[in-house]
């Protein structure tokens, strides 16, 4: 029997639903907790940093929308005490936890790999795959307990494309997709969906640092077939939607907003690299140090 048509997409659809948002502080992070406040979302923030936090939070709450409202805690996703605990703040102001993005993430150790250095490999891993994992692990019972609910991990095309001298990020965030289309597998029979978004480059502060009049930044633009790059609002619209109503039918996705660049091949980093580590050590030439 065919269902009656729904409506779609209209403002306030998020009102009286709590999301968290880790790594809400800053770029793609605060862009999603913006777009959820502004259409009623009551959004908690975690990072790190509380003046960060604070500084988010007063430019949020002048776009809260429809009933939607701002809060802030500062937590470390790879601390399991702490993420708890900021999943219990997160469902405070309604009393109940309706969806996560697990924004909160990052790179380093740039070269290649038999020059890792191995902590710092696992503190990339830790902070993007261990961060996701606690987050997914506390927020699934309330998100239970109040029906169902959306959680949306944040991938990169690094978990899809090559990244020349990327080390343990490529790695955690193509551990970060499979996590969500393993939990969307477990839990949709409790309502309760899980997706992925895969951001090419976004001019976030994170990106700052590369030059726009470089290589790297001409092997973005010339790998992207709408030849530019990319904002955190062109995030945030898609984690809108993954976390509101009109996706009910949709989990276990990874979706791009990279303005096609997966369609082609990710970045050259090889002039960061090589100003670290010297040319002979990127054409693979063993050395005493590699490994450590």
């Amino acid at each position: 029997m065919t269902q009656g048509r729904r409506p779609g997409w209209h403002a306030g659809a998020l009102a009286g639903k709590a999301v968290l948002v880790t790594g809400g502080g800053t770029g793609i992070g605060r862009a999603c907790a913006t777009s959820l406040a502004a259409d009623g979302a009551a959004v908690t923030l975690c990072g790190r940093t509380e003046s960060k936090l604070a500084e988010a939070a007063k430019r949020i709450e002048a776009a809260c929308g429809h009933g939607g409202s701002v809060h802030y805690a500062t937590a470390d996703v790879t601390r399991e005490e702490q993420v708890e605990a900021v999943v219990a703040r997160a469902a405070e102001p309604t009393g109940h936890l309706d969806g996560c993005v697990a924004n909160a993430g990052g790179g380093g150790g740039i070269g290649p790999y038999h020059v890792q250095d191995t902590e710092e490999f696992l503190r990339v891993l830790h902070l993007n795959v261990l961060g996701t994992l606690l987050c997914v692990k506390h927020c699934v019972p309330p998100m239970i307990a109040a029906g169902g609910g959306s959680f949306v991990g944040m991938s990169s095309i690094a978990g899809q494309q090559t990244h020349l001298w990327f080390g343990a990020y490529p790695v955690a965030k193509a551990g970060i997709e499979q996590m969500m289309r393993n939990a969307a597998d477990e839990y949709g029979a409790r309502k309760l969906r899980f997706n992925a978004i895969r951001p090419g480059f976004i001019a976030t502060e994170l990106m700052e640092g590369i030059p726009r009049d470089g290589a790297v930044y001409r092997s973005y633009i010339d790998q992207t077939p709408m030849g530019d790059v990319g904002q955190p609002e062109d995030v945030a619209d898609l984690c809108r939607f993954l976390i509101g109503p009109e996706s009910r039918w949709i989990t276990g996705q990874v979706v791009n907003v990279d303005g096609g660049h997966s369609l082609r091949r990710g970045p050259d980093f090889s002039e960061f690299a090589e100003a670290i580590h010297g040319r002979s050590v990127l054409e693979g030439e063993a050395t005493r140090e590699g490994g450590r």
